[in-house]
């Protein structure tokens, strides 16, 4: 079980299964939901996730027709991304309280990555969507619009 909290450690969840994978996306709507130069997400099975307290202070804001991001109302935090057509959850990795046996695996959307970051390992780049975390080649995400 991998545990994991906002920064008031008033919305708290759990993984119960694994990590597939830590991605570091350079878009601008994580750079500017993390305040950073990226954002790192974990991700895991819908059926694996489940909030253990707090659910209460959960605001959204609707970022596009398929995403919202999901923030604690105490604190400010950004929480995980759970959407109904989607059956992976992403998860801000700072969030994660215990350590979640995963790397990094890809840096995506690096073509949008802030000007004054370098990015300087041997991890891959994808300019976009990496082949594995596109929503079209993914066979498990429901498009927009499709119940």
């Amino acid at each position: 079980m991998i545990r994991g909290s906002c920064l008031c450690r008033r919305v708290t969840f759990a993984v119960d299964g694994l990590i597939n994978g830590l991605s570091n996306c350079h878009c601008t709507e994580c750079r500017k939901a993390y305040g950073s130069a990226f954002g790192t997400v974990a991700i895991c099975k819908k059926e694996d996730f489940k909030y253990l307290s707090g659910e209460d202070l959960i605001s959204s804001y609707k970022q596009t027709e398929r995403v919202n991001r999901y923030f604690c109302n105490h604190c400010g935090s950004p929480l995980p991304i759970k959407e109904d057509c989607d059956s992976l959850i992403g998860i801000p990795a700072g969030l994660l309280d215990d350590n979640p046996k995963a790397k990094i695996r890809e840096h995506i959307f690096v073509k949008y990555k802030a000007p004054w970051w370098e990015i300087t390992d041997k991890i891959p780049q994808y300019a976009e969507w990496s082949t594995e975390s596109s929503p079209a080649n993914r066979k498990d995400i429901t498009p927009p619009g499709v119940n």
